[in-house]
């Protein structure tokens, strides 16, 4: 039988946009005229990303751009100091990019590539606040009308290591008052508490039934998780402040969590995202990713999400202006960059299988561009509040 040669498709540039409200896209384009697009969001660290990307601009132009297994190895093996939040988000975005390219190209979209889908629609919750917000009842009617049929919702703001139990006295009546409406909610710790009073929140919110309680540590402490999982019935998960497989890794081990939330563009991307996927299915844990960013990142979610078999629901926030005066006249939102909003459309609870190559988006380039040069210059990177205590003492963000 004949073979047939085949020309690479090099990788001939890597572009970097600095996107409001915090957001950092990725365009890579090949030698044969493909155009990927990734997402690498790491909130609170532009500037450290975009100096990350230069040396990952500087390493792989002119390699092929079909090889995302290698350059995804080279990338991350092949210099002493691996791994962490910053490195891997860089990754992230270029190692997404490579999937749509790969999916184009092909003519089908990256579940395709994982082996085909297992569900035709992906569930979805979105965002409602709670730290500070009184009218909780208003917004989750709200997202009832968007199309959701569940809600992730904060509990806590400041929290001391050990404090009054009068800080978390209305928390449950919050999460009560939600669920009345027939939402499932998803009750987030936002990593702000220490032991005694995570055990103490658990306790308040688990007769409410959430759907699980999240990030109840600081990262870092898997036998904290794990003796709190032995305490309630209430399934928990985490995962947005791990980077690797290998970061899951003592959380799996010790039985710590049952919803595993990698971020794709903090965890190395698809293919981390989908080895994660895998791992956690060994240990009956659920995928649920971490998703507060853009519609790249949201879209590779999706792509995983399709192929993963114990995926269980997808965080997708419309509607939450982040960083609003950095661009107040646009306000930037998951759909402001897309061509094509109507794929993320909420019925019912669930978004439909993303259809077209690649990622499944198309995306406004030209308002790409003007944003990333009208809004940027003369503004600071996005940084998260630092919150003290009454003794002035930092608390956990």
């Amino acid at each position: 039988m004949a073979t047939t040669s085949r020309s690479p498709s090099l990788i001939t540039s890597i572009e970097i946009f600095r996107v409001p409200p915090r957001w950092i896209f990725i365009r890579v384009q090949t030698s044969d005229g493909i155009i990927g697009w990734g997402e690498g969001s790491l909130e609170g660290h532009t500037e450290a990303v975009e100096g990350a990307y230069f040396d990952l601009r500087e390493r792989f132009v002119g390699w092929d751009a079909d090889n995302i297994q290698d350059i995804w190895q080279t990338a991350y093996r092949s210099r002493f100091h691996r791994g962490g939040p910053v490195l891997m988000s860089a990754l992230s975005g270029l190692d997404i990019a490579l999937w749509d390219i790969k999916g184009k190209k092909l003519g089908v979209p990256v579940w395709q590539l994982l082996g085909g889908k297992v569900r035709d629609r992906v569930r979805v919750h979105c965002w409602i606040g709670g730290d500070d917000v009184t009218d909780l009842f208003g917004l989750a009617m709200v997202r009832i009308k968007q199309g959701f049929t569940a809600v992730k919702l904060d509990l806590s703001g400041g929290v001391n290591w050990v404090d009054s139990p009068s800080v978390l006295d209305d928390t449950a009546t919050r999460v009560k008052d939600v669920r009345s409406l027939g939402l499932d909610v998803i009750v987030d710790f936002r990593g702000r508490l220490h032991k005694g009073m995570a055990k103490r929140l658990a306790k308040l919110v688990e007769p409410h039934s959430p759907l699980f309680i999240t990030e109840p540590f600081p990262p870092a402490q898997p036998d904290e998780v794990a003796d709190l999982a032995k305490s309630t019935a209430t399934p928990i998960g985490l995962g947005a402040r791990l980077y690797s497989r290998s970061d899951f890794r003592p959380y799996l081990e010790k039985r710590a969590l049952e919803v595993a939330q990698p971020s794709v563009s903090h965890c190395g991307g698809i293919s981390e995202l989908y080895r994660i996927a895998a791992l956690a299915e060994t240990y009956d844990v659920a995928l649920a990713p971490y998703c507060p960013l853009g519609p790249i990142a949201l879209a590779a979610c999706i792509q995983v999400a399709l192929a993963a078999p114990n995926f269980t629901i997808q965080e997708m926030n419309v509607d939450v202006q982040y960083n609003v005066e950095i661009a107040p006249s646009c306000e930037p939102d998951l759909h402001t960059y897309l061509l094509n909003p109507e794929v993320f459309n909420v019925k019912e609870g669930f978004v439909s299988a993303l259809s077209g190559p690649g990622l499944g988006i198309e995306l406004n380039e030209r308002l790409i561009r003007e944003y990333s040069i009208k809004y940027v210059r003369g503004f600071k990177a996005w940084r998260n509040p630092v919150m003290r205590g009454k003794d002035g003492g930092l608390l956990d963000s």
